[in-house]
Order: C-alpha cells, then structure tokens, then sequence
C-alpha cells in the first residue's frame, strides 16, 4: 500500500449526467460518458498503488504498476477541474444568482471533503488521503472559474513553473525538507506546503482541467488539438528530464539516489513509494528537474499532466466512435460514476481489512478490490443515478437553492 495515495475522486456528481453542448457538424456526446471513464480507469490505478503488487518485480504486471504511479493521481487531479466546470458551468460560466449558488455549491463541497478527508487520516491506514487536499483545490480554482481556456491554461503554465520553485525555497522554513511531516494532519501547513499533496504543486492540475473543461469536446477537431498538446507536454516533461539527466551536472546522481531510497523503503512495506522518498528530488536543484512521480518538479507536472489530457481525450473519442465498446465498458463507467464511494471505500477496506504488518502488495488483493468496487457499482447504478455518498453530497449541496 502507497503512504502517498493516488487520489481519489475529482469530483462527487457524475459528468456522465452533464450535458454537453454539441458544436455544429460535431457528433453528439450527448452525454461526457468518457470522464467516468476515465475515472474508472484512475480509480483501478489509484488500487494499484496502493494495495497492488511493487512496480519493480518487472515484467507486464510490473510496467502496469509502474505506469499507475503518480499518474492516477494527476489523472485524478485533472478531473478535478473538470468538476469545478461542471458545477459552475462547463462552457459558460454561470452567472447572476445561478453563479452565486454554483460558487456556494463548490464551497460547500471543499468543506465536505476537507472534513471526510480528516476522518479518513485519523483511521491511521499507510495511505494518505487526498480529500482534504481536494477540498482546497477547490476553493482555491474557484476564483477562477469565470476564465475561459486560454487564460486557465497561461495561469496552469505559469503556476507549474512557479510553484515547484517556491517550494523548494521555503523547505528552509519548514524543516529543511519539502515533506517534514508527511501524512500529518498538521492544518494549512500541511496542506500548502509539507503534505502529500501540497497545494503549491498540485493546484496546476485543476487549473488545467478547468481549462479542458472550458473547450468544446464534442468537436472531433478540439479533440485532436487537445490530445496533440497532451503528447507535447508528454514528451517535454519525460523527454526534458531524460535531456537534463545528461546534461546537467549532478541531476542523474541525486534522481538514483533517490530511486534507491524507494526502492529500500518498498521492502518495509506493502508500499512502493515510501513518506521520505516522496520529493526527494527536490532535495538537490539538479533533482528538481526529475520527472519522476510525485517529484513535485516543474517536467513531472508538465508530463502528467500530459499523460492526463490524453487519457481524457481518448476516453471521450472511444465511446463516441465505439458504441459497443461503451457497452463492454459500463463496469467501469459505473465506478468512475461513483469515484467518491470508490476512494473511501479503499481506504475503509484497508484500515479494516489489512494487516498494519503486511508486506509487499499482492495481484490478488489488487483483483480482489478491483472486483468488489465494480460489482457493488455495476448493481447500485442499476437502481440509482448516485453513488450512495455521491448522493449524500447532492443533499448536502442542495442548501444552495437558498442562496440570493
């Protein structure tokens, strides 16, 4: 099991039930199935961190592991803006009172997951929850909402570049380390700057997938533009990276060191990234140009970020250009449809079920969660349009209604 969750669900509606707004001679979506989808597909990565077996025993299980590492939980992130854009209005942003309500609608929801996500730490599991993190994502994107692609998509750029940076200056003020106190529900501190998931490197995320969430996906030609910039930002953080190993003094040294921490730290435990491996490469300036999971550098968040944009955008082509695939895929849209249920089940199973000694993850107990998750979704959606905390969210949220 990952100390450093993989993240959990960007959103508590289901896109699946956001209309989308056809542009003219584009095929109809009718309905952005693809983002539950890919949710899906981020929930059975996020698993795989987390109670699957270690990337590095090799062969296809082991590229599998490796490829859901850092990913699912960018993945997550991404989606995450796509669900302030829903609420606030995907293409056109809501104004007047419907603004008002959606603002408060959004408010309401961080507050929900910043407390769920503190309740899920106390629990102790070696994962660490990413909803009270989530929550602040929200609230701090939300100022933001009314911008269209190409503004969202200049502050995302320019926060990526930024943001890695500033961390890496201020690790003197918290300790000497990005990460002092990872897991530790230790107020904002924790959540801006020394926990799992600090809002200064990950905010780049949502804002990019405000931006997306901006753009007309039912039009065939967006779709191309925005899956040609995924494989750009793709091959300029992973391929940057690779450059920089070479290239600048010292940068290879302090990323194989860092390997070798995770990989000693992965024996201890079900997890393969352990709390003092997560942003060691940024110990070192040569390190922060690593590329790595969770590196919190600059080309790590650029190629995630990547990688995430493609998964979309070929999440939401394939069930429109395949509509028996969409059929054959409704397991797993069942449970991106309900990816709040999803995550805290997870980590509900793990607290309840695990062993705090067990070591080393195991395919089994990986097809085991896979399993449960998608049967109960795939018969709860047959009765109800929500999952049952994804519902509990819409009756929290209904109060906005009162909002003048």
């Amino acid at each position: 099991m990952t100390p450093h969750a993989d993240s959990p669900p960007a959103d508590t509606s289901s896109p699946a039930r956001e209309r989308a707004e056809p542009a003219p001679g584009a095929p109809d979506t009718g309905r952005l199935i693809g983002l539950d989808l890919a949710r899906g597909l981020a929930v059975f990565g996020m698993y795989a961190v987390h109670v699957g077996p270690p990337p590095g025993q090799g062969g296809v299980i082991g590229f599998l592991m490796e490829l859901a590492q850092g990913r699912s939980s960018a993945l997550f992130a991404v989606l995450a803006g796509f669900a302030v854009a829903l609420i606030t209005g995907r293409r056109t942003p809501k104004t007047g009172l419907a603004g008002r309500q959606a603002v408060a609608k959004v408010v309401i929801r961080a507050v929900i997951l910043m407390a769920l996500g503190t309740a899920l730490t106390l629990t102790g599991t070696p994962v660490v929850p990413i909803l009270a993190f989530y929550g602040l994502f929200f609230l701090l994107v939300l100022p933001l909402y009314r911008l269209g692609a190409g503004p969202l998509a200049l502050i995302a750029v320019g926060w990526a570049l930024v943001g890695p940076q500033l961390l890496y200056a201020l690790k003197p003020v918290f300790g000497g380390r990005v990460f002092p106190s990872y897991g530790q529900a230790d107020g904002p501190v924790s959540l801006f700057f020394t926990g799992g998931y600090p809002a200064l490197t990950w905010v780049p995320f949502v804002i990019a997938g405000t931006a997306v969430a901006r753009c007309d996906l039912a039009a065939t030609t967006v779709r191309i533009r925005l899956a040609l910039t995924g494989v750009a930002l793709a091959v300029t953080g992973y391929g940057g990276s690779w450059l920089a190993m070479r290239l600048v003094p010292g940068a290879a040294e302090a990323v194989r060191k860092a390997e070798a921490g995770q990989g000693m730290s992965s024996m201890s435990s079900m997890s393969s990234v352990s709390p003092d491996s997560i942003g060691i490469f940024g110990d070192s300036p040569a390190g922060m140009l690593a590329s790595a999971p969770h590196s919190e550098a600059t080309l790590s968040i650029v190629a995630a970020t990547g990688v995430a944009i493609l998964v979309i955008t070929g999440c939401l082509a394939a069930m429109d250009a395949f509509p028996r695939l969409r059929r054959l895929a409704r397991p797993v849209i069942a449970v991106g449809s309900m990816s709040l249920t999803a995550y805290v089940y997870h980590i509900v199973a793990i607290w309840l079920l695990v062993p705090e000694d067990t070591t080393g993850g195991r395919l089994y107990d990986l097809l085991g969660f896979i399993a449960s998750v998608t049967v109960f979704a795939t018969v709860w959606s047959r009765f109800f349009q929500r999952g049952p905390l994804e519902w509990l969210m819409g009756r929290a949220t209904g109060i906005t209604r009162h909002v003048q």
